[in-house]
């Protein structure tokens, strides 16, 4: 089954406004009245889902929702610690920010060309009509709710720009989530089960997003009496109406080449082709400790290229995987051990350069070893067990991006959002019962049933420890690295508490501004009236 391959679709301008003088490059040859016929259609309907690629598994994308956090703290390399750390560059110049508002915007106007011209294209089949708009409406529901937990009120445009326009406002946060809702209740109603093109939007990954939106905005300005109802309804429709299982193996969720399994609800695609891969797809790079310095050791494709961007906080490796007897995902998810495949005068290739035990050892222990036994103690910012979801072994070399998917929705969190939600409608049984389906499945299996079964009862909690930090913990076990905890923390309203506890860089730095991001400076600067910015920055 082959991958969309999504074409880059380009505007006159980003939809909250231009320069005020236009400045005119020749990048295409394409007219406007190419996107009014049926192959103009299609090309934009696969354009829609190009600013996906500009988030997820890129730089920018991890940066704001991985950093920051009570999970995720600062390796030593790296020129945006500051987004981490909360000091004051983190303002309305930060590259990021910028970057992520003026793709999504680009990619909101595609969105919009699909939806307001289909009914005037000639010949154009109604069942590709309706596929093509439920798409693009659902990937415009994408990039409006990330905007809007990223930024609060934020422009609202749901037709096609076609001047120049130089003003722009802020629309309320309850009409952005009712628009969100509505694009998602059409995709919902209107697309299928499964795709042929794996990557193409799907009825469950339209009601996936639903019961995550949901269960945000019951936290937000702009809840509503019914959300938690909503965000169960959805998320346990997902897990029992269309055929997806947790795999029985949680390492296996995130195996390169087998990203397209019965747990994966939605995947954002890449290519290896550079003319529609433009993008830094280095998921693969940021989580990695420097591991080619050390003792037989050299950079090579299987164990990637380290960055040293992202570091594990000590409360995630000690707290949310301090059960490494039962659970497994720890053990999954995390290399901790690396062979020599250069040889030393010490080592041969293939024997053991460096192990993480994940314990401490004596001093003594350490220096009976011929190759480097590093215990927590001895964590640096250049040394630490290194997340392993994202590993890229089929990259073309050491320089070029990732080629993998990024799965964006996965079946796990459908889990825990039913599990969130049942709680707050005081029903703890639904809840535990989720959690513990979740849990059992991170279990060890043992040599025998019995142990086995010892293992998976072991895993299970009771009513008594459900409350929202322990599904807090619980996502930050599961879903680690899966672009999602800096958004947690701001909903559950957790993300000033937590990160003064468990993030030492940040902890120190970090106000309630920090709730949300200020907006990209030079969307005020471009905008004829005032566009007011984020409170206090």
């Amino acid at each position: 089954m082959r991958n969309i391959c999504w074409y880059l679709f380009l505007c006159v301008c980003i939809v909250t406004g231009c320069n005020k003088m236009l400045d005119e490059d020749v990048v295409s040859s394409v007219t406007d009245d190419f996107y009014n016929n049926t192959a103009g259609f299609q090309t934009a309907v696969n354009g829609s889902y190009t600013g996906l690629r500009s988030f997820y598994s890129t730089e920018r994308g991890m940066t704001t929702s991985v950093f920051g956090t009570d999970t995720y703290t600062n390796g030593s390399d790296g020129d945006f610690k500051f987004a981490n750390q909360y000091t004051s560059q983190l303002d309305p110049r930060y590259a990021h920010l910028r970057e992520i508002w003026n793709a999504f915007y680009q990619a909101i106007n595609t969105c919009n060309v699909v939806i307001g011209r289909a009914d005037q294209i000639p010949d154009l089949d109604s069942a590709v009509k309706r596929s093509g708009v439920a798409q693009a409406r659902f990937c415009r529901a994408n990039y409006y709710f990330i905007l809007v937990q990223m930024f609060g009120a934020v422009p609202l445009r749901l037709t096609e720009n076609k001047e120049i326009l130089t003003e722009a406002h802020r629309d309320p946060v309850p009409d952005i989530y009712n628009a969100i809702l509505a694009d998602l209740q059409y995709a919902a109603q209107t697309l299928p089960v499964t795709q042929t093109e794996w990557g193409r939007a799907t009825k469950p990954a339209a009601e996936h997003l639903m019961a995550r939106v949901y269960l945000t905005r019951a936290t937000s300005a702009a809840k509503g009496a019914t959300d938690y109802d909503s965000a169960a309804t959805y998320a346990t429709r997902v897990i029992s109406q269309y055929g997806m299982q947790l795999l029985p193996d949680v390492g296996q969720v995130w195996a390169q080449g087998k990203e397209n399994n019965a747990e994966t609800v939605f995947a954002v695609q890449f290519t290896t082709d550079a003319l529609y891969n433009a993008t830094d797809n280095n998921a693969c790079r940021f989580f990695l400790m420097q591991y080619d310095v050390l003792g037989g050791m050299k950079r090579d494709l299987a164990n990637g290229t380290p960055w040293k961007r992202f570091r594990p906080t000590k409360f995630l490796l000690d707290t949310l995987f301090a059960d490494r007897v039962h659970d497994t995902r720890y053990g999954k998810f995390f290399t901790t051990v690396w062979f020599a495949n250069a040889g030393s005068t010490k080592l041969k290739v293939g024997d053991t350069s460096v192990y993480m035990p994940g314990y401490n050892v004596t001093d003594e222990q350490i220096a009976s070893k011929n190759y480097q036994l590093v215990p927590p103690r001895n964590y640096t910012e250049r040394l630490y067990p290194s997340l392993n979801k994202f590993a890229d072994a089929l990259r073309p070399d050491n320089q070029a991006s990732g080629v993998r998917p990024f799965i964006a929705y996965r079946l796990a969190e459908d889990y825990l959002i039913a599990a969130e939600a049942l709680m707050y409608k005081g029903d703890k049984t639904g809840a535990v019962g989720y959690l513990n389906t979740l849990r059992m499945r991170a279990a060890r299996v043992g040599p025998t049933e019995a142990e086995t079964s010892a293992h998976r009862d072991a895993m299970k909690i009771t009513e008594g420890q459900l409350n929202i930090d322990f599904i807090l913990d619980e996502r930050g076990r599961e879903l680690v690295g899966e672009q999602l905890q800096w958004f947690d923390l701001v909903r559950t309203n957790k993300l000033l508490e937590r990160v003064r506890l468990h993030n030492p860089q940040g902890g120190p730095n970090i106000e309630q501004k920090h709730m949300l991001r200020p907006i990209p400076q030079d969307q005020i600067d471009r905008t004829s009236n005032e566009f007011p910015q984020n409170p206090d920055y």
